[in-house]
């Protein structure tokens, strides 16, 4: 996606604090960073860091080796949120390592919330990096 309308993207975009979202974040040129044990789990603790709960609660996510899908209701600006989440995790790993941007998807019934945690939390099993969930280090949720 060329940077000019990644800019767009960001530029028109609008978040709504009390609302869920599904974050999808790409690594740049879909590397495979996260396949590094370190930088996965490092990925994964970055959701609880105190600078990104202070913008959204995690509901669930999933780090896959070249992106992250995240379930978060925010409590701030999107933007903010996401700026801060992937700052911290290219810092973690020592290197710039995400495509400018994300995509996100606003969630308008309760309902949706754990229909759409299942879909994330069962990306390893679609693309078939484990047989069962449970054999995956790098997903959470709250309705555990």
């Amino acid at each position: 996606m060329p940077a000019s309308h990644s800019c767009r993207l960001r530029k028109g975009r609008s978040s709504s604090p009390g609302y869920c979202y599904l974050i999808t974040m790409v690594t740049a040129s879909r590397r495979p960073v996260f396949h590094d044990h370190r930088h996965a789990a490092s990925a994964s603790r970055q959701f609880y860091a105190p600078a990104v709960v202070q913008h959204g609660d995690t509901l669930c996510y999933v780090v896959m080796p070249d992106h992250v899908h995240w379930l978060v209701q925010l409590k701030g600006d999107l933007s903010l949120l996401v700026r801060i989440y992937k700052s911290r995790v290219s810092i973690a790993v020592g290197r710039p390592i995400w495509q400018p941007g994300f995509h996100d998807h606003a969630l308008r019934h309760e309902e949706e919330l754990k229909a759409m945690a299942r879909y994330v939390v069962a990306n390893p099993l679609r693309a078939g990096l484990v047989s069962h969930i449970t054999d995956y280090p790098y997903w959470n949720a709250v309705w555990l």
